[in-house]
C-alpha cells in the first residue's frame, strides 16, 4: 500500500522536481509522473504554487512548462532545515 503524503510533502516533491529540471523547466507530463498525482490534483497544486510565486508557468505552443523561482528555492531550503530540526527530536514531519 502506498504511503499517504501530506499536502506539504507533495509541495516539496513538486518544487524538487521543478528545481531538478533547471532553467529548461519541467513539462506537465513529466511533473505528473514525478509527483505521482492525478491531473486534477496536480492542477490545484500548480495553481497554488504559481499563485504563491514559488514556480512560474510558461505557456508555449499550447504546452505548459514550469520553472522554480528564487522564492521557491528559498521555500525548499527552509523546509529542509525545518525537517532536519524536527527529525533531530525523533519526530516525523
Amino acid at each position: 500500500m502506498a504511503a499517504y503524503r501530506k499536502g506539504s510533502q507533495i509541495v516539496v516533491d513538486l518544487l524538487t522536481a521543478t528545481q531538478q529540471s533547471g532553467q529548461e523547466g519541467i513539462k506537465t507530463t513529466h511533473l505528473l509522473a514525478k509527483a505521482n498525482l492525478p491531473h486534477s490534483r496536480l492542477a490545484k497544486f500548480v495553481e497554488n504554487l504559481t499563485g504563491a510565486g514559488l514556480i512560474n508557468k510558461i505557456e508555449y505552443d499550447g504546452k505548459n512548462t514550469f520553472v522554480i523561482t528564487p522564492k521557491g528555492r528559498q521555500y525548499l531550503e527552509s523546509y529542509e532545515k525545518f525537517a532536519n530540526f524536527v527529525e533531530s527530536f525523533g519526530l516525523d514531519l
